[in-house]
């Protein structure tokens, strides 16, 4: 239904910051739901963050990740971000975006519809 693209991914120092996007194909307006989902090597995907495009634009974050890390969303631009400060290494991981297209806001893998390809992020020094 859309094709999502991440970018902005990169080597960062513990303490930094970075900013991921994702960019959709089509309207992410048709979409009920938009998340990001991590996954480091050797461990299962895990939810990151996820957001209600519905006009109050509903947001949850995992316990990991709350105060430092915010999503957004650009309907304009088809564009979902990641907001991520106070880098630890433990963030290191491959990010996802996904689109989920019934139902609500979750963290659960299995209920998205659509993925990118993912974008990975290094936190070290």
């Amino acid at each position: 239904q859309v094709q999502l693209v991440e970018s902005g991914g990169g080597l960062v120092r513990p303490g930094g910051s970075l900013r991921l996007s994702c960019v959709a194909s089509g309207s992410i307006s048709d979409a009920y739901a938009l998340a990001w989902f991590r996954q480091a090597p050797g461990k299962e995907r895990e939810g990151v963050s996820c957001i209600s495009t519905s006009d109050d634009g509903t947001t949850f974050y995992a316990d990991s990740v709350k105060g430092r890390f915010t999503i957004s969303r650009d309907e304009r631009m088809n564009t979902l971000y990641l907001q991520m400060n106070s880098l630890k290494p433990e963030d290191t991981a491959v990010y996802y975006c996904a689109a989920r297209f019934t139902g609500w806001i979750t963290l659960r893998p299995s209920d998205y519809d659509e993925w990118g390809q993912g974008t990975l992020v290094t936190v070290s020094s």
